[in-house]
Parts: C-alpha cells; sequence; structure tokens
C-alpha cells in the first residue's frame, strides 16, 4: 500500500503520522509552503473531552477518546504540547427544568470565578467551570506531527499547488499537482473545505461549507487569562506565555478590542487579525472511503484540532489494516 494525503493542516499530518507508525509508505501533500498555512494557523484550539460543547454527529463517538489521545500525542510526540487549564463559560446552560450540568462541569460563582481569573474585572454572576478542558498552539502542532512523520519515513511535499485526482477506468490512482504526479493506492483527502473541488470531478458533491471566524492575536502580560474564558461577546485564551488568542461575536475588531479591554485589567496590543474559514462538513465530520472501492478516502471534521490525534490514528488503522473502525461508523459519507 501507498497512501498519500493532499492537505498538511492538523488533521492530514496527523494521519501521515500515523500512517508513517504503522510503517506505511505516506506522501503529505500541501499546497502552501509549509505545514499549517491554511485554517489551522486559524484556530482557537480549544480542546474539550468527555463534558460539554458541540459534538455533531459521529463526533459524539469520538469524544470520550480525545483527552486520551491528546496524552498519548504528548508522550510520543516532541514538540506536542497540551495547557490544562480549564475553561469558564457562560451564561450557564441548564437543562430543562433546571436541571444538573453533566459530570465534570461545576457551576460556579462570582468569588470562585475572580480566584480563577484574578484579572477579571467584571466576572459574571455565574459560570460553568469545566478543569479537564485545554488547549494547544495548532501551528508548533502540526510543525511536530510533520516531522514525527518525516522521521518514521513519510515524505513531505510542499507548494504542490493545482493538487487534482488522477483515474484510471473510475479508480482513483494518485494525484497530480505542479510538482508531479504521486501514485497512490489510497488518496486521503483533508484539505478541508479544498476536499469539496477534489472531489468534484469523481460527481461527488460533498456537503461541506465555510465558515469564517475573527481571530485577533494579542501580545500580553503573563498570566493575564489563566483558563479558556467564553462568553456570550468574546472567547479567549493564552496559546503560550504572553501570546493570547481571541476570538468575538462582534460587528469589528475594535469593538471586540475594546470590549476585552473593559473586561479584563492589564495592557496588552493586537499583533495580528485574520479571518479563517473553518470547514463545517453538514452534520458532523466526514470520515471514511469516498469511492466504492476505498481509492478515495475523505477526512474533514471540525473542530479538526480537538479531533486530530483520534481521527489520525483511527483513519491509520483501518487503511493499514483493511479493518473499518466502529467508532467512525457516525462519521460515513454518504450518511446513513
Amino acid at each position: 500500500m501507498r497512501v498519500v494525503v493532499v492537505g498538511a493542516g492538523i488533521l492530514g499530518a496527523s494521519v501521515a503520522y500515523h500512517l508513517a507508525c504503522r510503517d506505511v509508505p505516506v506522501t503529505l501533500v500541501e499546497q502552501g509552503p509549509g505545514p499549517a498555512t491554511g485554517v489551522t494557523g486559524d484556530s482557537f484550539a480549544w480542546i474539550g473531552g468527555t463534558t460539554g460543547g458541540d459534538w455533531p454527529g459521529g463526533a459524539e463517538d469520538l469524544r470520550p477518546a480525545v483527552l486520551a489521545d491528546w496524552r498519548r500525542l504528548e508522550r510520543e510526540v516532541p514538540g506536542v504540547t497540551v495547557r490544562r487549564t480549564g475553561s469558564l463559560t457562560w451564561p450557564v446552560p441548564y437543562g430543562p427544568g433546571g436541571g444538573r450540568l453533566s459530570e465534570g462541569r461545576h457551576p460556579v460563582g462570582r468569588t470562585a470565578i475572580q480566584a480563577l481569573e484574578p484579572h477579571f474585572r467584571t466576572p459574571p454572576d455565574a459560570a460553568v467551570h469545566t478543569p479537564s478542558d485545554a488547549g494547544v498552539d495548532p501551528v508548533a502542532v502540526t510543525a511536530a506531527l510533520v516531522g514525527a512523520a518525516r522521521a518514521r519515513g513519510a515524505r513531505v511535499e510542499y507548494e504542490a499547488a493545482g493538487a487534482t485526482l488522477r483515474t484510471e477506468t473510475g479508480r482513483v490512482t494518485g494525484v497530480d499537482t505542479a510538482a508531479g504526479f504521486r501514485p497512490a493506492s489510497v488518496v486521503v483527502l483533508a484539505a478541508g473545505t479544498g476536499a469539496v473541488e477534489l472531489a468534484a470531478p469523481l460527481g461527488i458533491a460533498l456537503p461541506v461549507v465555510g465558515s469564517p471566524a475573527r481571530l485577533l492575536r494579542l501580545a500580553a502580560p503573563p498570566g493575564l487569562v489563566r483558563s479558556v474564558v467564553a462568553g456570550p461577546d468574546f472567547e479567549v485564551r493564552e496559546v503560550s506565555a504572553g501570546r493570547l488568542l481571541l476570538t468575538h461575536t462582534k460587528a469589528d475588531d475594535e469593538t471586540a478590542v475594546a470590549g476585552f479591554r473593559a473586561a479584563f485589567e492589564g495592557e496588552f496590543r493586537v499583533v495580528g487579525s485574520r479571518v479563517g474559514v473553518r470547514p463545517m462538513p453538514e452534520d458532523g465530520p466526514l470520515i471514511g472511503p469516498l469511492t466504492p472501492d476505498g481509492s478515495a478516502y475523505l477526512a474533514v471534521a471540525h473542530s479538526a484540532v480537538a479531533l486530530a490525534p483520534t481521527v489520525g490514528r483511527l483513519v491509520a488503522a483501518e487503511l493499514a489494516t483493511g479493518q473499518a473502525a466502529p467508532e467512525l461508523d457516525g462519521c460515513r459519507f454518504p450518511r446513513t
């Protein structure tokens, strides 16, 4: 078997790494100049686990393995670091009848919020604290995965623009790029929204749309924000000492920055602003054979960062052994 993975975002890098760990010959091709040059670099990269959050479709079946797979990846791959900060979210989402929060999520009041986030000027009266939540630097993790895949024999090609699937007698036989033809037994489409264009010549219309998200990068004193803080107007977390990421729902960045400045005491400055277009598959992740013969395989998900270690492990196992992973049953295309 020889596999070509199209897309060196975090999901494609994880698939390539896990295939290389199984000694499967794999080539990772990317149209950009390096890993995570697309939407992965624009991800907020909030890692949730067994509680809370939005886990549509088959993602719900993958949820229980997420935190364990991230711990495993930390042990295996130099350069992979998970910041286990916990999270604070509000308003508090009580269920019907005033119900209870799921296990692992705790309602906390203003005093506890202030203890968790001492620089919070205007904390809400109540929030949900999830101690198990975490975050990563998605660019650093992707680069580490690519490096680890290379160390295990994977071939990596950047600036491979114009990727198209080559077919013979109905079977996908490899990928054509500006750098040449790369033959493959299986081609994995891990190119986010780019998978739609790649699949179209096969007569397949993928239900994947792009969802824009504004991401601000801030320079601030280390520890200004200690956990993942997510309210109705903005979400913010520290990626590394003195580096914050902030997403927001305001009409413009200036309004969002003013709101964050009013909420947290401490000096900071904006050092970057981008709009990332996240792939949003309809009804959850799309993972599995794309063609009846399995020569094309699809791996598109939101949130790709949270799911990357688990999806990479399961996809590599399927391709290497030929045995379907039951954990991915809810992610197949077309939907059943």
